[in-house]
């Protein structure tokens, strides 16, 4: 399909309170879409794919665009917040580079100082940076509807391709973040046509971190991208990894085990082949190099 020369026409609505866009949801139903960063709304809108007749801004709504650590109950970040605002915040930097790398892998920088983390994963895309990111660190994503505020875990968010947890008169407000435990490492680790801008072809975090509650002393945190209908844990990989102590022959098994639990499919960035084949691999190296870090810190 050839892109159009402009956006169709539609209504502009500047929220200035949740209530109100919860209520501009029910109204408008399916006519009605969100704006935050705009970097998928506008291409889809200008290309054809979707007809809104009205667009929430939600990006001045308060708390949309904070950042706020507390020891105690760990990160929260608004869903309005930029890629590049998470990537350099000091805290996450510090506390979260997981976040901080998977949010600084996104499309170009330009495209990051638009992006958000909040559309990054309502979006929904098996591909999405951060996702694979929240989902080893336990995040939880905070929605908004009209019966008020309640948390999903990021787990349970992703449903299918483009589709969420997230009712039709909800919105997201933020993302929350427990701390993690001392001396947790982790990694992300992305393929993509290219070294920089383009979408993942497969995408693998690892998190790990000392746990005395389990056979082998550790803990490690698989989630894979671009490579499922969603962005998803392996449970296999991470359980091996929890009955056996940490080292090569293990690792090429939790690997093994990551690349089984994939379902990936051939499309024009990559065959299913090649593509499980990069889940073992990357898997493997993601291991080995929080393992690694890990035994450096001890």
């Amino acid at each position: 399909m050839l892109s159009r020369l402009g956006l169709p026409s539609f209504d502009y609505v500047r929220a200035g309170t949740p209530d109100e866009v919860c209520r501009l949801l029910k109204k408008h139903g399916e006519a009605a879409q969100l704006l935050m960063g705009g970097t998928d709304l506008f291409p889809r809108m200008r290309d054809g794919f979707i007809h809104p007749r009205i667009v929430v801004d939600l990006k001045h709504l308060p708390g949309m665009h904070d950042i706020l650590y507390d020891e105690g109950t760990g990160l929260t970040v608004g869903a309005a917040v930029s890629m590049n605002r998470l990537a350099c915040h000091s805290a996450v930097q510090d506390i979260y580079p997981l976040l901080a790398e998977a949010a600084n892998s996104v499309a170009s920088y330009p495209l990051r100082n638009r992006a958000t983390i909040g559309g990054n994963l309502c979006n929904a895309s098996p591909c999405a940076d951060t996702a694979p990111a929240t989902l080893v660190l336990d995040g939880h994503v905070v929605l908004y509807g009209l019966n008020g505020e309640r948390e999903v875990p990021s787990s349970e968010f992703f449903i299918g391709p483009g589709e969420t947890a997230m009712r039709s008169d909800e919105f997201l407000m933020a993302v929350r973040y427990p701390s993690p435990p001392a001396n947790a490492v982790g990694r992300y680790l992305k393929l993509g046509r290219n070294r920089s801008g383009d979408l993942a072809i497969v995408s693998v975090a690892v998190f790990g971190f000392h746990d005395g509650s389990t056979p082998s002393s550790y803990q490690f945190r698989i989630a894979l991208g671009s490579v499922a209908p969603v962005p998803l844990r392996t449970a296999e990989a991470e359980d091996v990894l929890a009955t056996n102590p940490p080292g090569e022959e293990i690792f090429e098994v939790a690997a093994q085990k990551a690349m089984e639990a994939a379902a990936p499919i051939d499309d024009v960035r990559g065959s299913a082949v090649y593509r499980n084949a990069m889940v073992r691999h990357l898997t493997l190296r993601g291991l080995r190099e929080v393992w690694e870090r890990m035994r450096e810190e001890r």
